[in-house]
């Protein structure tokens, strides 16, 4: 049989069929959602990045989950990697937290990312689990909006579509885009956007969405990880408070230490 080459995505949700059994570095935050969607392609182990760790441990969640689950886990530290970038994780990163069945197989808090990738790909996996439903939420906050602008809370950036254009989104997604390229910052006309700075991290790539939402005339701003669980767009709306945010969002009132909820109103005061 050929040797399989390595499987490194900047996101688990481009996690091919083929991925089936195999081990990944995909460089998504280490949140629940994030372990459970990787489970749900059927990968049996899995490298995530821990996004500043942050509120509740939010950012390392997902491992638990796994190790629950059998599933072997970790997570790359965010001063090591920037979050969003596979191949820098690849290149770069080294862990900061692993779960007991990665443990188990030789990984361990320090390793090198690729050297933690190559002692997955050669181990004896056990099968991906079967993983139960999970549901992704999206949320409009009643009451948030102003004439024809709505607020959205959505657990993730992806979940982002064409009908949110005009709108308020509020996601639980680090604020980094996917390999560093502009069309991944969001995938539509959005008025407001909002983020997890995931730690900032190396090369600020927690917020690094921002100056292209700027460029793209969207008010973008980021919430601190240790404000809000990552991954969870009502926690960002409820918990957050503002860490960084582009120069359109200050013209219109923003600011940083302002609460989600102020700041989308300072926002909406320009509908």
């Amino acid at each position: 049989m050929p040797e399989q080459s390595q499987l490194v995505l900047d996101s688990v949700t481009h996690l091919p069929a083929s991925a089936l059994g195999r081990a990944a570095l995909c460089a998504s935050h280490g949140g629940v959602y994030a372990a459970w969607y990787a489970a749900r392609c059927g990968i049996s182990a899995v490298i995530l990045h821990d996004a500043g760790i942050g509120r509740d441990r939010a950012g390392l969640g997902g491992l638990a989950w796994l190790a629950e689950r059998g599933m072997p886990g970790a997570c790359v530290g965010h001063h090591t990697a920037r979050i969003g970038d596979g191949a820098d994780m690849l290149a770069r990163g080294r862990l900061s937290a692993v779960n007991d069945p990665a443990m188990r197989l030789g990984l361990e808090p320090g390793m090198a990312a690729a050297e933690a990738l190559s002692v997955l790909m050669d181990a004896d996996l056990p099968r991906a689990p079967t993983v139960e439903a999970m549901d992704e939420a999206r949320r409009e906050i009643a009451g948030a909006g102003r004439g024809a602008v709505r607020v959205f809370a959505l657990d993730s950036n992806g979940l982002v579509g064409p009908g949110d254009a005009g709108h308020v989104v509020i996601t639980g997604s680090h604020g980094g885009l996917l390999g560093g390229r502009p069309e991944t910052a969001v995938k539509a006309a959005v008025r407001v956007a909002l983020y997890n700075d995931a730690g900032i991290g190396a090369g600020e790539a927690g917020i690094s969405r921002l100056p292209v939402l700027q460029d793209r005339g969207i008010a973008g701003a980021c919430v601190s990880c240790f404000s809000a669980r990552i991954g969870d767009g009502m926690s960002t709306w409820q918990d957050g408070f503002i860490s960084a945010l582009n120069p359109l969002a200050a013209s219109r009132g923003g600011q940083i230490g302002q609460p989600t909820r102020d700041f989308v109103a300072a926002m909406l005061e320009h509908v």
